[in-house]
């Protein structure tokens, strides 16, 4: 029998996952449609070609945030399934806002925030290996790809197999999301952080 409280988490998870935070911001400030700038996407790193460094920051901290109250609500409300439950939702509405017909953003900012909630070392092991592969490589398609790869691998040592497993889950999907830069990577096409499009 289906326990209607890992519904309720689904459902929340998905409502607070699909808000999508980089094209209110931007059309707020009067940055215009996201979706008509650079790549398209709706997250943190097409914002900044805004040139708008800080509200480029702010979609990302909200991406982020949105995942991980989804989950404090939900750890609160129904328990530790449940909030991993939501979590993962999050991250789907993330990617395939109702709102804006299933085209949403590719999950990194919103990834960190999933993990952070779950297990804040997970997050933080995410956040650190971001951050180095950026330095040495200055694409962020990579960077967000390695860190999700590794993400299972911290998360099965820091807190089990259930949050391994739901890490894994997440970095597939984020793969998936990332398959044409995942082309330009091996084309030797991809632009460099502040490029065009990524």
């Amino acid at each position: 029998m289906l326990d209607l409280t890992l519904l309720y988490a689904a459902i929340l998870g998905y409502l607070f996952g699909s808000i999508p935070f980089g094209l209110v911001l931007t059309k707020a400030t009067g940055g215009g449609d996201i979706r008509e700038i650079g790549s398209g996407n709706i997250g943190a790193t097409n914002v900044l070609r805004t040139g708008k460094k800080g509200l480029a920051a702010s979609t990302l901290v909200l991406d982020a945030a949105k995942a991980t109250l989804a989950i404090v609500l939900a750890r609160y409300l129904w328990g530790e399934t449940a909030a991993m439950i939501a979590g993962f939702s999050a991250f789907l509405g993330h990617l395939f806002p109702v709102w804006l017909r299933f085209r949403g953003g590719k999950g990194v900012a919103t990834m960190i925030g999933a993990l952070l909630g779950l297990a804040w070392p997970v997050g933080i092991a995410f956040c650190l290996v971001w951050l180095a592969t950026a330095l040495i490589s200055r694409q962020s398609s990579l960077a967000g790809i390695t860190a999700a790869i590794t993400s299972p691998i911290f998360a099965w040592f820091v807190a089990g197999a259930a949050l391994s497993l739901t890490a894994l889950a997440l970095a597939l999907l984020l793969i998936y999301r990332h398959h044409e830069n995942i082309k330009r990577l091996i084309a030797g096409t991809e632009p460099k952080i502040g490029g065009a499009k990524s």
